[in-house]
């Protein structure tokens, strides 16, 4: 694979069933919110697998920061980005947290963030009672 086709295969959108949705900002009376998209981190693993085969790796120079290379074209390439600790599992979550962060320097799972806001209805509980439909530039692309 050349650089171009490595990255386009990366920033590839995911099946929209391995994204997880949690609740972003909440209407004053609290019967809607923001359903904000994620992925996880074995997906991002497997992202890497499929594309990259045995040519990436992580490192963690601390524990708030996760660096992933790429072997590409006859050497590693890197990019890094950390997290703080979470609220739940706070230093395993740190580490997921900072890996996935990392995939996203390279195109991994980017588009998410660029998703459109959409307000869904939520439980007593703060749960999302539907997922949004997503616009069609964030589906894979059909293989023929």
């Amino acid at each position: 694979m050349t650089e171009n086709e490595i990255m386009a295969a990366l920033k590839e959108p995911f099946d929209p069933s391995v994204l997880s949705w949690r609740v972003g900002a909440t209407s004053k009376d609290k019967t809607k919110a923001i359903a904000l998209a994620y992925i996880d981190a074995r997906d991002v693993m497997k992202r890497l697998d499929d594309v990259m085969g045995l040519n990436w790796q992580n490192r963690h120079p601390s524990s708030d920061c996760c660096e992933i290379g790429l072997f590409i074209n006859g050497e590693w390439l890197w990019r890094a980005n950390g997290a703080g600790q979470t609220d739940i599992e706070g230093e395993k979550g740190q580490f997921s947290d900072a890996f996935k962060r990392a995939a996203v320097m390279w195109g991994i799972g980017r588009y998410l963030y660029y998703l459109p806001n959409k307000w869904v209805p939520i439980d007593q509980y703060k749960n999302l009672t539907e997922i949004p439909q997503l616009p069609a530039w964030a589906l894979p692309k059909v293989k023929k």
